[in-house]
């Protein structure tokens, strides 16, 4: 892993002979520069500060997180499979220790991602298990680092191995996708990034063109992706943070939740 530029608020990696004078994913209206102005870090001493915690969330089933918390927050998702495991978006830290624990339960099949702001370091990340890395095509524009293992899907959904699928949602970016993976629950469990966001009360799903910046989605792409959900069968959420996990009356909350737009 070369040593590489990074924006401090996403955690986009960029080689060090092109950094651009604003992060291209955060000077678009779906995320942001912040007060003070742009600003960046190194892999060097994203290393120094941060560490990486892996937690056990269910059989076949980890949570991996930057800690301290870094840029967005999120977590990347580890699910193992009998065929091969994925890992569902990235964090930006990648460390010994942590390619040690994924070789040691079977390595990586393959990396699939949620929307553009969870690419971070993902060329990294498929170098080192020698992977490929699935974007759908919708949104290839926003890939600002390209690599020999990236991979764009087309169309509505893409089937894996397990019954493991990718579905093409939209809404929050052209391309947001959500993995569909059937043996972590009765009907099966969806992996979401925020391509939809689940309140802290557990009680509303929304989802918008931009979170931070509160930028709605028209009336008609709620309908259609509140249809587009209604056909996919699941009983348990897992969103882009620890915190954003439901497993009780998922389908009606999301379904009393999108009727709220429609009123």
């Amino acid at each position: 892993m070369n040593p590489q530029t990074l924006c401090s608020t996403c955690g986009t990696y960029y080689p060090n002979d092109s950094v651009p004078a604003l992060c291209t994913i955060c000077n678009e209206e779906r995320q942001y520069i912040p007060d003070g102005g742009q600003r960046w870090t190194t892999t060097g001493e994203l290393h120094r500060k941060h560490s990486m915690k892996v937690t056990s969330l269910r059989e076949n089933l980890y949570e991996l997180e930057v800690n301290p918390t870094f840029a967005i927050g999120q977590r990347a998702l580890l699910v193992l499979s009998e065929h091969g495991n994925i890992l569902w978006d990235c964090i930006p830290l990648l460390d010994e220790a942590t390619i040690a624990f994924i070789h040691a339960h079977g390595g990586l099949q393959a990396i699939a991602f949620s929307h553009p702001h969870y690419y971070s370091n993902m060329n990294d990340w498929a170098d080192v298990f020698q992977c490929p890395v699935y974007i759908h095509r919708h949104d290839a524009m926003h890939i600002v680092q390209q690599g020999p293992h990236i991979q764009l899907w087309e169309g509505d959904e893409l089937a894996l191995w397990d019954g493991m699928k990718l579905f093409l949602i939209g809404g929050h970016f052209e391309g947001s996708s959500i993995l569909h993976v059937p043996f972590l629950s009765p009907e099966g469990s969806v992996l979401c990034g925020d391509t939809l966001f689940l309140s802290p009360s557990k009680k509303h799903f929304s989802v918008q063109r931009s979170y931070p910046n509160k930028i709605p989605l028209p009336t008609q792409e709620m309908r259609r992706i509140h249809a587009r959900l209604a056909a996919i069968p699941f009983d348990a959420f897992y969103g882009y943070i620890n915190t954003q996990n439901l497993f009780e009356d998922v389908k009606p909350t999301l379904h009393d939740s999108m009727q709220r737009y429609f009123a």
